[in-house]
């Protein structure tokens, strides 16, 4: 990965420069990275792990670096001196790339000294905002999609190139099969997938002509884009006499797209030429603008559509282009000693900060295995199986819900220990897999596109005592 150090806001320079010149880059600092509630995001599928670990353990200033930051004439002499020898020496815990995560609960914790914990903030939202982002629409797009494929084509309409290769790799945890990014295969090792673009057939003088020079070149991946002038009329036709062709020459075609028009009426017109023409196993590929609403509408129809191509509405996240992901100081250990638990207030109780160093534990009913609430507690604090759990609805308190028979398990771990990484990040087809297993032990209820059910996610007793003495605490001392 490129050299990101200098990719950060000025102030997280300029505080960093502070907490140096009051003597307190000594005091160690926790912090959550997080995203609130939305009205279009009830869940995320966390992504971007991997390049934040990059980012983190190749932190360093280098010297054109310092002299850039020397003439700005912000900083004096002392504080550039200091960020020559920056690196990062603390610890970090994080959700495993493709678990389900929902608001409030921490995706990342830094636990490092103040000055170091303060300067990952940028980055660190940069990346895993944009990756969870598109990792989300991702999984919406292939939950529409059911048991079809669905094949990343935003490239040329990335925010980009960045977004582009990154936002791929997210879509592929997030439930696609397959980019059109040729470099994100490189990187990656995701499979990549295409067929020709309407200039392929503008280029020669017939249709036919077009279609049998491509089945020449690619007698075995020979997939037509049908819809150029005539999809029924001579679009589907050209396809099957070119078909035939490649048929009694020993090969089979792959099948047709279709990216324009009424996708369902096409779809089911073309199925039936393909069936009568004698290629049941031809598939019918579709693109063009599609989202997961659109292709849960088309299915509905009836639509006879094996693989779907979604680009623009999934590496932009159309209906949410951006996350919104926080990273709030949550805790406090001075170099003199002692914790001191930190809470942001606001008049929007939304934006009320959990406080204290937390981690999130999953109950899952023992008998189904699915989930059925998280509990954001306390470090260290354990919960006994054995022993029925009451949890709470942090605002409602008479929400209440008694667990007995269940497991529970701790979703953060350990990446970076004493600035290192704990252990080399899983391969893409591991995530891919563990993010799948994470989707399927969710109900469908709380994955469905349209009013789905909210998710519990409540604070252990211990965490809700300390907030709401905090929140007391602080309203006393202003009144």
């Amino acid at each position: 990965m490129k050299d990101l150090t200098m990719l950060t806001d000025l102030y997280q320079l300029t505080m960093m420069n502070g907490y140096l010149r009051c003597g307190r880059e000594k005091d160690v600092a926790v912090f959550d990275l997080f995203f609130r509630k939305n009205a279009v995001i009830t869940y995320s599928v966390a992504a971007g792990l991997e390049q934040a670990i990059d980012y983190i353990t190749h932190i360093g200033f280098t010297p054109s670096d310092i002299e850039y930051l020397r003439s700005l004439r912000l900083f004096d002499e002392t504080f550039l001196r200091y960020l020559e020898k920056f690196r990062f020496t603390g610890d970090v815990y994080a959700v495993p790339e493709g678990t389900l995560v929902f608001p409030e609960e921490p995706i990342i914790t830094v636990r490092a000294p103040i000055c170091e914990a303060q300067f990952l903030e940028t980055a660190l939202l940069n990346v895993v905002n944009h990756a969870t982002l598109i990792a989300t629409k991702a999984s919406k797009v292939a939950y529409a999609a059911g048991e079809d494929s669905v094949m990343e084509f935003g490239l040329r309409r990335a925010q980009g190139p960045d977004a582009g290769l990154y936002g791929a790799r997210a879509a592929i945890i997030g439930g696609c099969s397959s980019t059109s990014n040729v470099l994100a295969g490189k990187l990656f090792g995701i499979p990549v997938a295409g067929t020709h673009a309407h200039s392929w057939v503008m280029n020669f003088p017939s249709e036919y002509e077009a279609f049998r020079a491509y089945a020449e070149i690619y007698p075995d991946a020979c997939l037509l884009l049908v819809d150029t002038y005539d999809t029924l009329k001579s679009g589907v036709p050209n396809a099957i006499r070119v078909f035939d062709e490649l048929r009694a020459a020993g090969h089979e075609p792959k099948g047709i797209r279709l990216d324009s028009g009424d996708l369902a009426y096409l779809s089911k017109k073309a199925r039936r030429m393909l069936d009568e023409a004698g290629y049941p196993d031809a598939i019918i590929c579709a693109s063009g603008d599609l989202d997961e609403k659109l292709i849960a509408s088309l299915k509905s129809q009836g639509a006879k559509i094996d693989l779907w191509g979604v680009g623009t509405k999934l590496i932009t996240s159309s209906d949410l282009p951006a996350l919104g992901g926080v990273y709030k100081l949550a805790a406090l250990y001075p170099a003199e000693g002692g914790e001191i638990n930190k809470i942001k207030l606001s008049d929007n109780s939304d934006k009320i900060t959990n406080p204290a160093f937390k981690e999130v534990f999953r109950i899952y009913d023992k008998e189904s295995g699915k989930a059925e609430a998280d509990l954001i507690c306390l470090k260290g604090e354990e919960i006994d199986e054995r022993e029925p759990l009451t949890i709470f609805h942090p605002k409602d308190t008479w929400k209440r819900t008694t667990f007995t028979n269940y497991t529970v398990r701790r979703l953060s771990r350990k990446v970076i220990e004493g600035g290192k990484p704990v252990a080399p990040s899983p391969s893409l087809a591991e995530v891919c897999a563990y993010a799948e297993r994470e989707k399927q032990s969710f109900w469908d209820e709380y994955k469905r596109l349209d009013n789905p059910h909210i998710y519990k996610v409540d604070l252990s007793e211990k965490l809700y005592n300390v907030k709401n003495e905090m929140i007391s605490e602080i309203r006393n001392k202003n009144v």
